[in-house]
């Protein structure tokens, strides 16, 4: 009995050493434990490699959208009314073809889209609608948001670049906090004072203007005093500043991808502006829109 308890131990020890000196060969060959090589230190020994990234599906099998009046589709059908039919993310207009239809098909993307925006929202808002958006369980989440932070009566009362921050880095961690595996596509806040040069050489739009549109850049369209240039001059660098916080707080985000500043380089003329209002996208505007989402939802890498 004795003989048997004994050889057991023996055994028992000689695993242990079997198993010891595997993993040391395992070191030894430069791999970690489950066979992926390590890494190397300063000193030359071996370190286990870091867990791969996540790569981008350019495929998603689902997509919500959030943001505001742009994703909606304001303006875009008929007077002062929500159209989101024609929505670049998620509409089912087949002259628009939204970034749903081109990504999933018109049948699914019935079925696998939502519109979660809000017209007139601002970034304040946009942890709300996360929550919302987080609830689909979408493979892909859309945000495009911030043009109302700069639209306000007055320079002064354009929300502060730290505010527009915080709310965004809440938006995502409210998204992160039930839908920790969806995809991101960011789209930046677009150029207003474009806007302002193009809609002003049409006179019926200057006209609607005067109602109160966007009076931080579109008030007083035709003044090209020293006060109006730098008021205008300055909603641009605040909107720039917006998009600048967008890239940074997504790049932090190993799922989130920003447009790299495409919507707001875009060179939009009066053929994509609504009708209505000379300010929010029409159906032609909404299409490029579409376009421009799903040539960067769809690339082997983020925008440059």
């Amino acid at each position: 009995m004795a003989e048997r308890s004994s050889r057991r131990r023996v055994q028992g020890a000689g695993a242990t050493l079997t198993a010891v000196a595997l993993a040391g060969a395992a070191v030894l060959a430069g791999c970690t434990s489950d066979g992926r090589p390590a890494a190397r230190s300063g000193s030359g020994a071996a370190v286990p490699s870091p867990a791969p990234t996540p790569a981008w599906d350019a495929s998603p099998a689902s997509v919500a959208a959030v943001g505001d009046s742009i994703t909606r589709g304001f303006d875009a059908c008929s007077v002062l009314a929500d159209c989101p039919e024609v929505s670049w993310a998620t509409g089912s207009d087949g002259g628009v073809r939204s970034l749903a239809v081109r990504l999933l098909g018109a049948s699914k993307a019935a079925s696998h889209s939502w519109n979660h925006a809000v017209s007139g929202a601002r970034m304040a808002q946009l942890p709300e609608q996360m929550a919302r958006a987080a609830k689909d369980g979408p493979e892909l989440v859309t945000v495009m948001i911030g043009a109302n932070d700069a639209c306000r009566d007055s320079v002064r009362l354009m929300t502060p670049v730290a505010d527009f921050r915080t709310s965004f880095e809440a938006s995502m961690r409210q998204l992160r906090a039930s839908a920790p595996t969806s995809q991101v596509y960011v789209s930046s806040v677009p150029d207003l004072k474009r806007l302002w040069s193009t809609g002003r050489e049409n006179p019926l739009g200057k006209q609607i203007w005067k109602l109160g549109i966007c009076r931080s850049m579109l008030g007083d369209a035709d003044d090209m005093g020293a006060a109006a240039v730098a008021r205008r001059d300055a909603v641009r660098e605040r909107v720039v500043a917006y998009n600048e916080v967008l890239r940074e707080v997504c790049a932090r985000d190993e799922r989130c991808r920003y447009d790299g500043g495409a919507v707001f380089d875009y060179r939009f003329t009066g053929e994509q502006l609504s009708e209505w209002d000379w300010f929010h996208p029409g159906r032609n505007g909404q299409a490029r829109l579409a376009e421009i989402a799903y040539r960067n939802v769809t690339a082997a890498g983020p925008p440059a």
